[in-house]
């Protein structure tokens, strides 16, 4: 009985897709030092004329040392569609960030999150603070890592947006 379930287990075993692990995501072709990525041959083909305008949301900090796990996933969602063929001008990203994660945007040795933020804002990702966080965080334009925008609010950013087109990624 034994060797007859052990011999099942091993053929079932020896069918069993193989499945991605850590070791399967590898750099990107934008951002190569952020957002690793998987290629999944069996993914649906996107047209090379997709557009993407997406928008991030994120107030939960990185912990000390690391990056922003939103800002990464945005240099992954890029990583990605240029690795299947999307045209970098037809993806448009934006980040808002407020709460805490407004110490993550914030210039001082230690952030981790300042040569992602550079690379996202060199491939036209759009970091835009809330200005309520900002105010009640007492952050000026001047202790901002360059390139990033303040809002009224992550509301008002996020109306606005959607307004442009943009769509919200709720990861």
């Amino acid at each position: 009985m034994i060797r007859s379930i052990l011999s099942a287990t091993a053929a079932l075993l020896l069918v069993a897709p193989a499945l991605a692990g850590p070791d399967d995501f590898k750099p990107g072709m934008a951002i190569p030092a952020f957002g690793k990525v998987a290629s999944v041959p069996d993914a649906e083909r996107l047209s090379k004329d997709a557009v993407f305008k997406i928008a991030f949301d994120t107030a939960a900090p990185a912990e000390p040392g690391k990056v922003n796990r939103t800002l990464e996933s945005a240099a992954r969602f890029l990583n990605m569609h240029e690795a299947v063929g999307i045209p970098a001008a037809n993806i448009k990203l934006a980040v808002v960030v407020h709460g805490g994660a407004s110490a993550d945007l914030v210039v001082g040795e230690g952030n981790a999150n300042a040569p992602l933020v550079a690379a996202l804002i060199k491939h036209r990702v759009r970091i835009i603070l809330c200005g309520q966080t900002a105010a009640y965080r007492d952050i000026e334009k001047s202790d901002l890592l360059p390139g990033v925008e303040i809002a009224l609010s992550a509301m008002t950013a996020h109306a606005k947006l959607q307004q442009d087109g943009y769509t919200l990624n709720p990861f």
